[in-house]
């Protein structure tokens, strides 16, 4: 099964465009999980039972893993496998390095851990993508094309007007030809580009980041974001999984999941 095809049948399942990002931060987590040996796993694995039926998608960022170590590393690969079969795995590491050091990369993460989707910046240009999906039909990477950030128009310049790094990064990769999706992350926080970044990517799938903490547009996500096969894959990861810091967390988790979802919905006339 293609990644676009699995994505499609669990957005068509779960009725949801909806992606939660898995990223452990020890200053939020609630303080008596630090009574578990390892606080990160048993916290994963309850927002993934509270919300596993409202999700197109999971997003675990390998930083927030990272910066727990060892501990934190194993706490990844084992949530990873934790995720059910049918949703798909996007892992957040936007690795992008020449071609020997990628092929390593998409071993690891594809091969090994089996995550479906990788985030890769595409700053070296082909070799930062052809050796992780070039034959593997299954898998997908977003490039980075318009972050979210605030100074992401410091280099990536103004797609609104289809110019600079974001606009040559869409326009490029659209003629490499790889085995795998070949999708962009486009940032929500920057509505007026979407439909840009639509215009020069038409049957490419977006991730989407910005919605909820970082204030981006749904509306405009939900408009330009979807491609002729997929809804984009729009992400939330604090607003959700921080939606309280109490011992109700994953319930809460769960309320404020379906809520953006069904707003998700609501604007998609579903």
């Amino acid at each position: 099964m293609t990644y676009l095809h699995k994505l499609q049948a669990v957005q068509q399942q779960n009725n949801s465009w909806l992606c939660i990002g898995l990223d452990p931060d020890p200053v939020r987590l609630r303080v008596d999980v630090f009574k578990w040996d390892d606080p990160v796993l048993p916290f994963n694995k309850a927002i993934i039972d509270a919300t596993a039926d409202l999700v197109c998608a999971y997003k675990p960022n390998l930083g927030f893993y990272l910066q727990w170590g060892a501990a934190g590393i194993i706490a990844l690969e084992r949530t990873i496998a934790y995720i059910p079969g049918h949703i798909p795995v996007i892992l957040d590491c936007k690795t992008g390095d020449i071609g020997h050091t990628q092929a390593a990369w998409a071993r690891g993460l594809f091969d090994e851990w089996d995550v479906d989707a990788i985030t890769v910046n595409p700053y070296v240009g082909a070799e930062a993508v052809l050796p992780v999906i070039g034959n593997r039909p299954d898998k997908a990477v977003y490039l980075l094309a318009r972050t979210s950030n605030p100074s992401a128009a410091d280099f990536q310049g103004d797609l609104a007007t289809g110019q600079g790094l974001s606009a040559t990064v869409l326009r490029q990769s659209q003629q490499w030809q790889t085995g795998g999706h070949l999708g962009y992350v486009v940032g929500a926080t920057y509505p007026e580009e979407l439909a840009m970044a639509r215009q020069l990517a038409p049957a490419a799938n977006f991730l989407i980041p910005g919605i909820g903490a970082q204030g981006g547009s749904l509306a405009t996500a939900v408009t330009h974001g979807p491609d002729p096969i997929c809804g984009p894959v729009i992400s939330a990861s604090r607003s959700i999984i921080y939606a309280a810091l109490s011992p109700q967390f994953a319930d809460a988790a769960r309320t404020a999941a379906q809520t953006l979802r069904d707003e998700i919905n609501k604007m998609r006339g579903k």
